[in-house]
């Protein structure tokens, strides 16, 4: 079958399979790994392979500049300790406890000889990354903290780059090159440090163009050109790739769109990315199902089942000691949210991509290929499906139900409403429209504030969590207007040096505390910080 022909099925099946999973209210990306195992079971057609190079010319840059992209780099920065912690340390740590735990098991049951250490730390380097796309759109229709959301995303933008240096790293020891701690420290802080850089600098190029022109298709094109730019450039040189997209994205996402892009152009990039990614997602996902072999695992369940435990158990470990690690610091987390963060810890393409890129001759490859299948293969469906009753079970879905989905239209209506009325405003004082035609829309729009206002008055007698999420986010922009105030009254001169510092400690607390309180809302009745360090009520 020729090549054109095959991604033009694989597009259809991926919208049916969109359809179906919409209809029966079932993960998307669970439902396309579903639909490609059965295909390549009745070997339906020969589908692209899910090869090195097509996961990272064409999937990988887009997927990683999307949800980069997306991220809130203030929010990302509030909660850099605990994403850092996971995402570098915290994926060396879960490689090596499951490197551990599997070797002996498989060695002690006999599945194969000479399974060693080596051979599983192999492995681990392989299945270490997460890839929780299948769980964060559930996290955002269930009304999951945003923090934690912050927290999975984050992690998964990070651990790539740190997966794909330690895979490199115990390949090459594995194939007989030297290993010294100190030498992988300065490889590893290398390799990442210079792709940073090199996303960087082209992330800074582009934003300053994009700052320079009005032109929406051109700046999509820019922001393509930064994607999957800086990847190449990257890799051409030998650091990561992964780090330069996404530090790229970044700094499009939240300086060149912010600062550069008018509302349309914002509306526009965004709606081709979100495309692009669902493109892009679709394909992954069902080649992953269509890559596997169905035989071959069954032949393989007792190291896989084995495998999968190793895994989850050791990202538990990981993950349950980095919690227990923060609640010493500002960045602490509910013990439930550690549930969440395991089970969220979802496998796909990259692990496959790796392990299919060993040598035709390395030490038990046949099994390790299998072991891997099987871990992502369980990882998507098994976690997958289960964790939205986990979310339930935990009893952190937020206030995803009917008053919380009317509170956010309404707030959304509102919004859009104000904005609508402010550029109405513009053009009375631009004189760019008859005054006439502007009184009548003027009259329209507040017509609809006064609906949406009271609609919004309604729910919030509902619940009070509604007020409070409103108070916090209003303490913070107005501690946010006073530092900037107290800057520029140093600045000119009106305040001196100690009067400066002093005052900004006492905002930068302020500042803090509300930093708390929004990573941790308030139940019923609870009371909140007032803006001056006050208990609200």
């Amino acid at each position: 079958m020729h090549f054109e022909l095959a991604f033009v099925l694989i597009f259809a099946i991926a919208t049916a399979v969109a359809i179906a999973a919409r209809y029966f209210n079932f993960p998307y990306t669970v439902a396309l790994v579903v639909a490609g195992l059965t295909l390549g079971a009745v070997h339906a057609f020969e589908p692209p392979h899910l090869t090195k190079e097509l996961l990272f010319a064409i999937i990988l840059p887009g997927l990683l500049f999307e949800a980069a992209f997306h991220v809130e780099f203030r929010k990302f920065w509030k909660n850099k300790l605990a994403i850092h912690s996971m995402a570098i340390p915290g994926v060396a740590a879960s490689a090596g406890l499951t490197a551990l735990i599997l070797s002996p098991v498989v060695e002690g049951m006999n599945f194969v000889s000479g399974f060693g250490l080596l051979s599983a730390l192999v492995f681990a380097a392989v299945i270490v990354s997460t890839d929780p796309i299948a769980v964060v759109g559930l996290f955002k229709s269930l009304g999951a903290p945003k923090r934690l959301l912050i927290l999975v995303e984050g992690e998964s933008l990070l651990n790539d780059g740190t997966a794909v240096v330690l895979f490199t790293l115990v390949v090459a020891v594995a194939t007989g090159g030297q290993f010294t701690v100190g030498g992988a420290i300065f490889d590893f802080i290398k390799v990442a440090g210079l792709g940073a850089l090199i996303g960087s600098a082209i992330g800074f190029v582009v934003a300053q163009v994009i700052k320079r022109v009005d032109d929406a298709m051109v700046e999509i094109t820019l922001t393509v050109i930064a994607a999957y730019g800086s990847f190449v450039v990257a890799e051409h040189f030998h650091y990561s790739g992964v780090i330069a997209t996404v530090v790229a994205g970044m700094l499009c996402g939240n300086w060149a769109a912010h600062a550069g892009m008018s509302p349309t152009t914002r509306v526009a990039v965004e709606s081709f990315w979100e495309y692009l990614a669902f493109a892009l997602n679709s394909v992954v996902f069902l080649l992953i199902g269509l890559e596997v072999k169905i035989g071959s695992l069954l032949a393989s369940w007792k190291p896989i089942l084995v495998a999968y435990v190793a895994v989850v158990v050791g990202r538990a470990v990981v993950v349950y000691g980095m919690s227990a690690l923060l609640r010493l610091t500002s960045e602490r987390m509910p013990w439930s949210w550690s549930a969440v963060l395991t089970w969220s810890g979802l496998r796909g393409a990259i692990s496959m991509v790796l392990v299919l890129g060993l040598p035709a001759d390395f030490p038990h490859r046949e099994l390790l290929v299998n072991m891997t299948f099987g871990v992502v293969v369980l990882s998507i469906v098994i976690q997958g499906l289960t964790m939205a009753p986990l979310l339930r079970r935990l009893g952190i879905t937020g206030l995803k139900d009917a008053y919380q989905e009317q509170y956010e239209l309404a707030r959304g209506r509102l919004g859009a409403i104000h904005a609508a009325m402010a550029a109405l405003e513009a053009m009375r004082r631009g004189r760019e429209i008859p005054a006439d035609v502007l009184g009548q829309l003027e009259r329209e729009y507040q017509e609809k504030e006064a609906v949406a206002e009271k609609e919004l008055a309604t729910l919030k007698q509902q619940s009070t969590r509604f007020h409070e999420e409103e108070h916090q986010e209003a303490i913070r922009r107005v501690l946010i207007v006073e530092k900037e105030s107290l800057l520029k009254a140093y600045h000119s001169a009106t305040i001196g040096k100690e009067a400066y510092e002093r005052l900004a400690s006492e905002l930068d607390e302020r500042i803090a505390q509300a930093d708390a309180a929004e990573s941790h809302t308030p139940s019923e009745g609870e009371a909140l910080p007032g803006p001056l360090g006050t208990t609200g009520t």
